[in-house]
C-alpha cells in the first residue's frame, strides 16, 4: 500500500492575507549580503549579563505577533539590559544623540539605510523561540551579533 502522499504544486497556491492585518504578514527574502564588507556601523546595544531568547524576543502578549514579522519586532531586545546605562529596552541613538527604546532605534537607522551591530556576552540565543530571535534582529537592520558564543 502506498502511504506517500506528494505535497500540492506551490504555483498553484495562492496565500491571501489582508492588508491591514496586525498578526499576519507575507514574508519577502531579506537582502542578499554579496560579499559586501560592513565598516564603522553603530553599536545598537551591547548586552549586560545573559541574552536569552526571552531577552530578544520576549514572550507573553507578543506571541499573538508571531506570525507578523514586522509588529513582533517591536519587542527585539526590549528585555536586554543596556551595559552603557543599566537599563533595559533603553539606548543610545548615535544620530539623533537621544535615548529612545532598542526597537525604535533600529527602525530609525534602518530607515536611514544604516545597519548595525549587537554586541553580547555568552550563549547568546538560549532559549526558545529561536526563530524569531534570529529573525527580528535582521529584519530590523543587524548586520552581525557579536558574542563570545551563541547558544546551539
Amino acid at each position: 500500500e502506498e502511504t506517500y502522499t506528494a505535497p500540492p504544486d506551490t504555483d498553484a497556491v495562492d496565500v491571501v492575507v489582508k492588508e491591514d492585518s496586525n498578526r499576519l504578514q507575507l514574508l519577502t527574502p531579506f537582502e542578499a549580503r554579496e560579499g559586501k564588507t560592513y565598516e564603522d556601523l553603530p553599536i545598537l546595544i551591547k548586552v549586560k549579563g545573559k541574552c536569552t531568547t526571552d531577552h530578544i524576543s520576549a514572550a507573553g502578549p507578543w506571541l499573538k505577533y508571531r506570525g507578523h514579522l514586522d509588529n513582533i519586532s517591536n519587542n527585539m531586545l526590549i528585555g536586554a539590559i543596556n551595559a552603557a546605562n543599566g537599563k533595559a529596552n533603553s539606548v543610545l541613538n548615535e544620530m539623533t544623540g537621544d535615548y529612545d527604546k532598542v526597537p525604535a532605534v533600529a527602525r530609525h537607522y534602518k530607515a536611514q539605510g544604516q545597519g548595525w551591530v549587537a554586541v553580547g556576552d555568552e550563549n547568546y540565543g538560549e532559549g526558545s523561540s529561536r526563530e524569531h530571535a534570529a529573525l527580528e534582529p535582521r529584519h530590523l537592520g543587524a548586520r552581525a551579533i557579536i558574542v563570545k558564543s551563541f547558544a546551539r
